[in-house]
Parts: C-alpha cells; structure tokens; sequence
C-alpha cells in the first residue's frame, strides 16, 4: 500500500532535461508577460492622473463679437409656456436654445459657478429679405 512518504519520494526526484526546459520557459514566459501587464497598468495609471491633473481652462467668457473678457449682457425672462429645445454644458457654462409660446427662438447662457441666474441672452431672430 502505497502511504504519504510514497508520493514524496516522487516528487523529490529531479525532472529529466526535456520537461526542466519546458518549465524555464514558461516560467520565462510568465515573468515577461507579468512584466508587460504590470507595464500596461501603470501606464493607464499615469494616464489618469496626468488627466487628473491637467484639466482644460474653461475660464474663456464669449463676448458678443467672439472677444474674451466680456460677457453677454442683458435682461433674461423665461416666459411661461417656454419650451426648451436643446442644451449644452460645457465646463461651468449651461446653454439653452429656448422657444418662447410666441414662436421665437432664444439662447440663454448659464454660469452654474455662480449661481441659477442667467448670465446672457441671445435672441435668434431671423433674417427678412
């Protein structure tokens, strides 16, 4: 009957050259790819915070003839029965293309750092010939 101390005697024996080979070349193979991956991830990892870190200015204030520094000025009502037709965020700036229940069209500019209020109007009126 074949015990424990049996199958230690089998496992101390050395392996023959072919199969010791096979196991310096997979233990090669893991290393490498070990290394490769664990190169892989840090790079996703600096890529992060490097992104983290190097957020876009989103300080530019569009003025009415495309000048930075100034802003869009003037009085802003949404009227009752105004719907809006699209939106757009962009860093700290809300912009909403609105049509009024008279039929015209406006975009109402947002500052979210700052509060609901809106900071600019821009009636859409169009061109008569």
């Amino acid at each position: 009957m074949a015990g424990p101390a049996a199958y230690e005697n089998d496992e101390e024996q050395p392996l023959d050259p072919a199969a010791e080979r096979v196991r310096r070349k997979l233990v090669r193979f893991m290393a490498v790819n070990l290394a490769i991956l664990f190169v892989a991830v840090m790079a996703v990892v600096l890529a992060l915070v490097y992104r983290t870190m190097t957020q876009p200015s989103t300080d530019a204030v569009i003025g009415p003839a495309g000048e930075q520094g100034q802003t869009v000025s003037g009085e802003v009502v949404l009227p009752d029965g105004a719907a809006i037709v699209s939106h757009s965020l962009v860093g700290d700036r809300l912009t909403l293309h609105v049509r009024r229940a008279d039929g015209s069209e406006a975009i109402l500019v947002y500052e979210t750092r700052e509060g609901a209020h809106p900071t600019g109007r821009l009636d859409i009126v169009r061109e008569t010939p």
